[in-house]
């Protein structure tokens, strides 16, 4: 008698109601899985960006930043991640590296973007000091299981030919060391263009970020873990 009650009820519900409750399409003898609904109850997995004022939208609107427009992306490309922006204006690999685990006990993040390096240059700190800081940073976020994506950064040509090529080494030399990906020029295609820099010539305008974003974009989507997406 309640079986036969139960099944009547089933034949009562809509098409509609039965896909919401089961998240499946019936076409023809087919039985197609569409994840949406579950995707987004799902909790986000975490993107977290350890960077200085080239992704702290410096002398910009925050939502203007490279780093808001990332978030857009990943949800535009249907990827369950929140990006996290725990970059510091001023920041060295030194003062990012204190910062690291604390950022990372704080945030668990699946992603961590290295966006470290420039201030270092600037100041003429001993390329081994930047090095051996970043190298600290990667293997903290290797005992947390995290995927990274370290992006460089190149010094204005007035520091001399020599100096930045070597600027420039030391992040592919880590990249091979730990085998993660590298986004050699977080600037490319902006700091070669007066009119995408700011006064100083150090800081992309407003303008200048969505190309700075899709530079990073390059290196990050293949990291993101396809099964978190919504589509």
């Amino acid at each position: 008698m309640i079986k036969h009650y139960s099944d009547y009820l089933v034949s009562k519900l809509s098409p509609v109601l039965l896909l919401i409750m089961t998240g499946t399409i019936v076409i023809g003898s087919s039985l197609v899985v569409y994840p949406t609904a579950y995707a987004a109850t799902k909790t986000p997995e975490t993107i977290l960006v350890l960077g200085d004022s080239l992704s702290g939208s410096y002398g910009i609107n925050a939502d203007e930043g490279w780093v808001a427009l990332l978030q857009q992306q990943v949800s535009k490309h249907g990827f369950n991640y929140k990006v996290i922006n725990a970059s510091v204006s001023g920041d060295t690999t030194r003062t990012g590296l204190s910062r690291i685990e604390p950022a990372l006990r704080t945030h668990q993040p699946d992603v961590v973007i290295i966006a470290l390096g420039g201030n270092d240059g600037l100041r003429g700190l001993p390329f081994s000091e930047i090095e051996n800081s970043l190298a600290r940073i990667i293997e903290l976020c290797k005992t947390q299981d995290a995927d990274m994506l370290l992006v460089g950064v190149r010094l204005p040509p007035n520091y001399g030919q020599a100096y930045t090529d070597k600027f420039a080494q030391l992040y592919r030399r880590l990249a091979d060391r730990y085998e993660i990906p590298l986004v050699p020029k977080m600037l490319a295609q902006v700091a070669d263009n007066r009119e995408l820099m700011q006064q100083d010539g150090i800081h992309p305008t407003a303008e200048a970020q969505p190309l700075v974003m899709e530079n990073v974009w390059a290196g990050l989507k293949p990291l993101l873990n396809q099964s978190k997406a919504e589509i």
